[in-house]
């Protein structure tokens, strides 16, 4: 295997992480303007929120669109160009997967509607919020499986798995941290829902007394 096509990087390639870093200095941007109140870990929320709202409208939801009235791989423009260097590592997001497309339709607008109610809900300090969080981790974390374990069931036959820029950066970068991160909120949530329950439990008990 040549190894300028496992190691390099090309023009759009190189672009489509130059999109990505301004999606995310955009999220630090809003974080830092409605977050300063905030504890860090909240900040730190609000900013993985923030990011995860702008891809899932601004990637996402063109993918949508391009899916439902073509494929990606007949489509022109800056954002298909992005999807057809992303569709090198799994074809499948080049040709209107249903499976895919279904999944997507699901995150561009049940997960972004759920991370804008959250977003709210962190910042006003909403009764509410642990359930959203909840919520939209357990739906990022479904998309994820299902986006890929039904090929993985075929044997990955859609999965480009000979560069390590397709592999590591991709497949397992880009999409592992929308398994990482919603674990770590899930956990979060854990964690806060059950001190929550101490203190209820507490003051019932002194009430008791």
């Amino acid at each position: 295997m040549d190894s300028g096509v496992a190691l390099g990087l090309s023009l759009v390639s190189v672009l489509s992480l130059l999109a990505c870093s301004i999606q995310v200095l955009v999220a630090i941007l809003l974080t830092h303007r409605y977050g300063g109140r905030s504890s860090a870990t909240d900040r730190w929320i609000l900013l993985w929120l923030f990011y995860d709202v702008i891809v899932h409208l601004t990637l996402e939801g063109p993918f949508v669109y391009m899916s439902l009235v073509g494929t990606v791989e007949t489509s022109e423009g800056p954002l298909a160009e992005l999807w057809k260097e992303y569709g090198k590592a799994d074809s499948r997001w080049l040709v209107s997967d249903p499976t895919i497309v279904s999944v997507e339709i699901l995150t561009v607008v049940l997960d972004s509607l759920l991370g804008a109610l959250l977003i709210h809900a962190v910042l006003e300090d909403k009764y509410y919020r642990h359930f959203l969080q909840v919520a939209l981790s357990v739906c990022e974390l479904y998309g994820c499986w299902m986006t890929f374990c039904p090929d993985w069931l075929l044997g990955s036959p859609s999965l480009n798995t000979s560069s390590r820029l397709y592999l590591w950066l991709y497949l397992v970068f880009f999409n592992g941290v929308w398994v990482l991160v919603p674990v770590l909120l899930l956990v979060q949530s854990w964690f806060s829902l059950k001190s929550l329950h101490m203190l209820r439990t507490g003051i019932n008990k002194k009430k008791k007394m």
